[in-house]
């Protein structure tokens, strides 16, 4: 996980079981004509949860992002704020934390682009995070023509 002495490099894992899951609820509301509870969070086509599994959870200092993107498009990167239960309760929309994370690439450009202010301070909510979990879920939107096989993402912490 370490790529170098003091540094810790955690990857989004996708979670197929999760997303699974997420998207059965929306087709169960749909096939019932049934409302979503207020303020709960749908899964959209277009959206996958990853999760991050933290190997070591204190003394944790936010570094940078390490997000490879094999092809132009963008994706948003949405924490979840609190313990999440998928199989006891919905993602609710106020557990979304803000700012979000949106990484770029444009076409014939080599570098993944991002607001580097947002990125830094939801790098750092996730480490203050950390401290209280082993595992963090996080959704991830794709647009512009990208797809999730296209993605490498990290996040590198200093240890």
């Amino acid at each position: 996980m370490a790529a170098e002495a003091g540094l810790l490099k955690l990857p989004f894992t996708h979670d197929d079981q999760l997303t699974c899951r997420m998207r059965l609820r929306f087709q169960s509301l749909q096939q019932r004509n049934l409302r979503p509870q207020d303020g709960e969070k749908l899964l959209q086509a277009h959206e996958h949860v990853y999760r991050v599994d933290f190997s070591q959870q204190h003394n944790l200092r936010f570094l940078h992002w390490d997000i490879q993107l094999e092809t132009p498009g963008k994706v948003t990167v949405t924490g979840t704020s609190q313990h999440w239960t998928p199989d006891l309760t919905h993602l609710m929309n106020r557990q979304l934390l803000e700012p979000a994370g949106i990484f770029w690439k444009k076409a014939g450009a080599r570098e993944v682009e991002c607001n580097e202010a947002d990125a830094q301070e939801f790098g750092e909510r996730v480490a203050e995070l950390a401290r209280i979990r082993k595992v963090m879920y996080f959704l991830l939107a794709f647009t512009d023509g990208l797809e999730p096989a296209q993605l490498k993402a990290s996040i590198v912490f200093k240890a």
